[in-house]
């Protein structure tokens, strides 16, 4: 991953301590969590290769999935801000994480400054992502909705070089969208079809195609802007 253009390349002594904060690393099962609702987890990620999510599940068993987790992101920093675990991690096709100790944590800041800002960028961005989707439940529609979540996830994707032939993995089915945008799976299910029947995209066996991305990009009001390459914890 870190000879990928995506991400910044790390200096020999950046990578060492790196190295002493990684404690192993851990495969899930598409569907088995990694982090459990409600449990403190002792320890904090890199999501190394597959798909996760994070979610929150009410008493009465609705969930909302807060944000959709690929091969980059650090998972976890959420909980030094709580007595109790805030959110669930699940994996959504088999992913494989590297494995970190909260308690080195503050070592790794004090060790190297600069790494102690890129893991407070990687969390700035995390919550950019979470207004971003803020938005999408608060004031789009469903069409739009659907539009902005499809380009969101394809164009992280992409960025990645997660892309064949026009085609990248989408592990995801129609109750997953309807959690992360706040729909009923009826609505949900009515909305993609609707937009496949336009040709906007196509969804095949766990892979998903953009056909239009200009008409989805404009229905979604979705736009890029220059990205940063990315730290790698």
């Amino acid at each position: 991953m870190r000879r990928h253009p995506a991400f910044l390349q790390a200096s020999p002594e950046e990578l060492r301590t790196i190295e002493d904060f990684r404690v192993g690393t851990r495969t899930v099962a598409a569907g088995q969590a990694l982090v459990q609702e409600h449990l403190r987890s002792p320890q904090l990620f890199t999501l190394y290769s597959g798909w996760a999510f994070r979610y929150k599940t009410l008493s009465d068993g609705r969930r909302q999935i807060l944000s959709f987790l690929l091969p980059g992101d650090f998972i976890g920093l959420q909980d030094e801000f709580a007595e109790g675990q805030t959110h669930g991690v699940e994996a959504a096709s088999e992913a494989s994480f590297c494995v970190f100790e909260r308690d080195g944590l503050w070592d790794v800041f004090h060790a190297q400054p600069k790494l102690g800002y890129d893991i407070t960028w990687l969390a700035a961005r995390e919550e950019k992502m979470v207004d971003d989707n803020l938005v999408t439940a608060g004031r789009r529609n469903a069409g739009e909705r659907v539009a902005m979540l499809l380009m969101h996830l394809y164009r992280r994707a992409e960025r990645l070089g997660m892309v064949r032939d026009g085609w990248v993995p989408f592990p995801f089915n129609q109750q997953h969208i309807a959690d992360a945008l706040g729909l009923s799976l009826v609505h949900t299910n009515k909305t993609l079809r609707r937009l496949q029947r336009l040709g906007l995209h196509k969804l095949d066996a766990g892979w998903l195609r953009i056909l239009e991305p200009h008409a989805l990009e404009t229905l979604g009001d979705y736009f890029e802007r220059p990205l940063r390459r990315v730290p790698l914890i």
